[in-house]
């Protein structure tokens, strides 16, 4: 098992939430559409529900000092840590299973570099992610069999967003 891209990531998302509090990407404009799927998970909270039907969510930083968001990846359920500084969506190998997504360890391969060494996964290509109303199309992930104990919504979710700020203990995501 490689501890490798486990302590990258990790490693990079303490960056982000603990070094850049106020952190705000603003995006030229939405590209999250209201989701018409059945099935798709519900909000945390019903305030937080309210919020991101108004065009905006707000999520507070866990225990562990990680935000985490529940969503559904090709229509079945994943929780996500999200990762400001994850280039793209990482499923963890459990996740891709239950989501439909299938690979053979001959595809594994190095998909990116870290302070700890390379990273290894299988790049994909998500047809749809949703977060409770809202949905995301065509977006670049890869799955990463061994290493990663949670799956990351990195910015090839996060960029179709029109806004990602991080204010002391609050996450808020506007679309």
């Amino acid at each position: 098992m490689r501890s490798g891209p486990l302590v990258l990531l990790l490693v990079c998302v303490v960056a982000v939430l603990v070094i850049a509090p106020g952190l705000k990407v603003d995006q030229p404009g939405p590209v999250i559409a209201p989701s018409s799927a059945p099935g798709a998970m519900p909000m945390q909270d019903a305030a937080m529900r309210q919020a991101w039907l108004a065009g905006r969510a707000t999520i507070a930083r866990s225990a562990d000092g990680h935000f985490y968001i529940d969503a559904t990846v090709e229509g079945e359920p994943v929780h996500f840590l999200v990762d400001t500084g994850a280039s793209i969506v990482a499923l963890t190998g459990e996740d891709a299973q239950a989501a439909g997504l299938h690979w053979n360890p001959g595809e594994v391969m190095a998909i990116g570099r870290g302070a700890n060494g390379t990273v290894y996964g299988v790049p994909v290509h998500l047809s749809k992610i949703a977060i409770d109303g809202f949905e995301a199309h065509d977006v670049d992930a890869a799955i990463v069999p061994e290493g990663l104990d949670v799956s990351l919504l990195g910015q090839s979710f996060l960029a179709k967003l029109r806004t990602v700020e991080i204010t002391g203990d609050q996450l808020s995501l506007g679309e």
